[in-house]
């Protein structure tokens, strides 16, 4: 299975991929980050307003209050959309998070995906402060929010391309003793574990615990043997099968 947040795509060419998905917080932040452009958009605008449609004649407000409101909604309907259409579902905010929206089949988005999703944002908005989309967001296992689940659209995390240095793990004799001479694990149980040994230090004590429970339990039993510290058991399983 899967380490933690992450959903794997087959293609209609059997060819499988793995993606991590965004979590509310990394989304919430690239959404913040939107918005502080998008304001500055609109207060741009607003200087322009005042400069060359402000302070003359009546008619002169009136299309100056006209202008502003066709500003805040290109702002507020086009940005999303623009921008996800030139930088391939990402956004600024995305973009400096490393996030990306792609179809639930893991192709990109078209222009109609990318306007659903983003027009169902009035809806992920009530009752206020986008409640009904965090609530929707949580409860799904993909962390969709009601637009994504329209539009058939995931949010994922980008591979940042970095080159991973090899992975050095150390275990004392007396760790390995009650181990298996020999410890043979396929290459899926290998590459978990790597996963999980790698993310130790980043994680919670409380959630470093509950994914070595995901992991150890059906190593451990097919080894026959018993464990106290599932992080540590992992580490020596570890050290055994790559000696």
């Amino acid at each position: 299975m899967p380490l933690d947040t992450t959903t794997e795509v087959d293609t209609p060419e059997h060819v499988r991929f793995r993606y991590f998905l965004a979590g509310p917080t990394r989304r919430t932040a690239a959404y913040l980050l939107d918005l502080a452009v998008r304001l500055g958009i609109v207060l741009f605008f607003l200087v322009i307003q005042y400069v060359f449609l402000g302070g003359g004649p009546k008619s002169d407000e009136k299309a100056g209050t006209g202008f502003l409101l066709v500003v805040l909604f290109a702002v507020e309907w086009g940005y999303y959309v623009l921008l996800e259409m030139i930088w391939g579902g990402r956004s600024i905010g995305k973009r400096a998070f490393g996030l990306r929206v792609v179809k639930a089949g893991g192709y990109p988005i078209t222009f109609i995906d990318s306007a659903l999703r983003n027009l169902l944002r009035a809806a992920d908005f009530l009752p206020f402060a986008y409640i009904l989309g965090f609530l929707v967001c949580g409860l799904d296992k993909r962390f969709r929010r009601l637009g994504d689940l329209v539009a058939d659209t995931i949010v994922v995390v980008e591979a940042s391309g970095r080159v991973v240095g090899a992975l050095k793990v150390k275990a004392a004799p007396e760790e390995l003793s009650g181990l298996p001479s020999r410890v043979v694990l396929s290459a899926e149980e290998l590459e978990l574990i790597e996963l999980f040994l790698r993310r130790i230090g980043t994680l919670s004590v409380a959630r470093e615990a509950e994914l070595a429970q995901l992991i150890a339990p059906p190593i451990a039993t097919r080894l026959g043997v018993r464990f106290d510290d599932g992080s540590r058991f992992l580490r020596c399983v570890y050290v055994r099968a790559t000696a």
